[in-house]
């Protein structure tokens, strides 16, 4: 009897010992994250950060850093509001796995079951989209963010023009990202649901995790504990503009805190389980995240330079990769001056979310990864300098390209026409109405009611505009005239405007 005693009190010892150990182990990694966080964003210039941890299922880790706008003393901390971007489109994905478990609608239903009116500008492909198609960036169309960005259309009639968009490739064929269809699949959640889709996702997601700071849309926040987006602007961080993704919110509208989006990845994590229930189904919930799309190497993040993953394939609101033998799926998100990534290691239980306010810092990429290592699978990598080294070498391959497309300009031109004659209202069917007016011998331009201009000569019938806003590069403007000396149309990234 007193050695089962004796054994029992052996057990306890090494058991104690064991997780003693372990909680040093983990301390030890959220310690040298911290700093190395810290350090990080100096290198980087980002003003601020906020960034969540969950390991084993557990919520280890949130911290603010930096400020919420530069030159002031307003600290980041764990509830100040950053965008989530594109990384609401997993949330706007397991909404629909939702209505599926419920039996309300089918991955393979076309969507013109839910929307009869809604139309691309292939017939075949609008008969044959179906709801899983909206969440895979495979159905042909290219790029249409110019429908949202610069411009004050409502949903529905960005939904509308999208008949008058080519095919950039052939349905199913390959991936080129695309917002619009989630925008589609957020009208398809409110045809069935009868709910709108931002009070379909507080209901159905939001309340239920406790996510009692986050917001399906801009236009709901009331709280001055927010970041500020910045840039980086003629080699200094400026503030700029605040840009609401609202108008595609089931793309990347959510906005949310440290503390708030630990508690969704946290049940992300655990295969969507939250207060005693889930979400969605074991099995919907690894639908979500079977692989669905071939990315290619030219189409995918340019980390994978330095990570060099075997495979590179998108899920349903998920880009996926291997990094070290495992699988890694995450997802980032941007607006202008903004930033987010969302990342999980699912074999290890282990997931980060980091939120940031300059624009396109892919410090995020590196925190990621560095996380990885340092809390599972190992590794010294010094991922902030490696990235950083590898976007400032992007950035001036991609400065030299975009200068050399540039026009050359042919000096001692002048117009061929007063100023006024070039003065007149533009528009293509599906970019929009370019306005140009003349104000004391100056042209200037409103594109779409929201974005405004200065036009300066460059040569001949060729002007260049510069934007009042700061972020925005310059640019050309080149009006054609017609057999009678009038002008026509106006060319602007060779996108023929004609005159009204």
């Amino acid at each position: 009897m007193r050695r089962y005693h004796l054994l029992i009190v052996c057990l306890i010892t090494i058991t104690s010992a064991f997780s003693q150990n372990k909680k040093q182990l983990l301390q030890n990694s959220l310690t040298a994250f911290d700093s190395y966080v810290q350090k990080a964003m100096q290198a980087w210039q980002v003003p601020g950060m906020s960034i969540a941890i969950v390991k084993d299922n557990e919520i280890v880790f949130t911290k603010g850093y930096g400020v919420r706008e530069i030159g002031t003393d307003k600290k980041v901390d764990t509830k100040t509001y950053f965008t989530c971007a594109s990384t609401t489109k997993a949330m706007t994905a397991v909404c629909m796995a939702i209505l599926a478990d419920q039996g309300k609608v089918q991955w393979t239903d076309p969507v013109t079951k839910y929307l009869p009116d809604f139309k691309l500008y292939d017939p075949l492909v609008t008969k044959e989209l179906m709801i899983q198609d909206l969440f895979l960036h495979n159905t042909g169309v290219g790029n249409t963010d110019y429908l949202w960005g610069d411009n004050n259309l409502s949903q529905d009639e960005v939904l509308a023009k999208m008949q008058l968009v080519k095919p950039s490739y052939s349905f199913r064929s390959s991936f080129i990202y695309q917002n619009i269809f989630y925008l589609v699949a957020g009208k398809v959640i409110e045809k069935i649901s009868g709910k709108t889709w931002d009070a379909f996702i507080k209901e159905n997601i939001f309340d239920r995790l406790g996510m009692h700071h986050t917001k399906a849309l801009y236009k709901y926040l009331d709280s001055d504990n927010r970041a500020i987006p910045h840039e980086i602007i003629d080699n200094k961080v400026t503030v700029v503009e605040k840009e609401s993704a609202d108008v595609i919110g089931p793309a990347g509208s959510v906005g949310s805190c440290a503390d708030d989006i630990a508690l969704w990845m946290k049940c992300m994590i655990d295969s969507s389980k939250c207060n005693g229930g889930r979400l969605v189904k074991p099995e919907t919930w690894m639908y979500l995240l079977k692989p669905k799309t071939m990315v290619t190497e030219a189409e995918y993040y340019p980390t994978q330079l330095l990570t060099k993953p075997n495979f590179t394939t998108y899920a349903m609101g998920w880009f996926q990769q291997d990094y070290k033998g495992y699988k890694l799926n995450f997802h980032t998100g941007s607006l202008e001056g903004e930033t987010a990534i969302h990342a999980q290691l699912p074999d290890k239980k282990f997931g980060i979310y980091i939120f940031g306010n300059l624009d396109h810092a892919e410090l995020r990429h590196a925190l990621m990864f560095k996380a990885i290592d340092l809390f599972e699978l190992g590794g010294n990598t010094d991922w902030s300098t490696a990235f950083k080294n590898l976007y400032d070498s992007l950035k001036s391959e991609r400065k030299k390209v975009f200068e050399a497309s540039l026009p050359k300009q042919i000096l001692n031109t002048k117009p061929s026409l007063p100023l006024n004659d070039y003065a007149g209202t533009y528009s293509d069917e599906l970019f929009g109405t370019v306005k140009i007016v003349s104000e004391n011998d100056q042209l200037k331009v409103v594109v779409n009611s929201v974005l405004n201009g200065t036009l300066s000569h460059f040569h001949f019938n060729t002007f260049q505009v510069i934007y009042t806003k700061k972020e925005r590069t310059a640019d050309y403007y080149t009006f054609q005239l017609d057999a009678a000396g009038k002008v026509s149309t106006l060319i602007i990234n060779d996108i023929t405007y004609k005159r009204k």
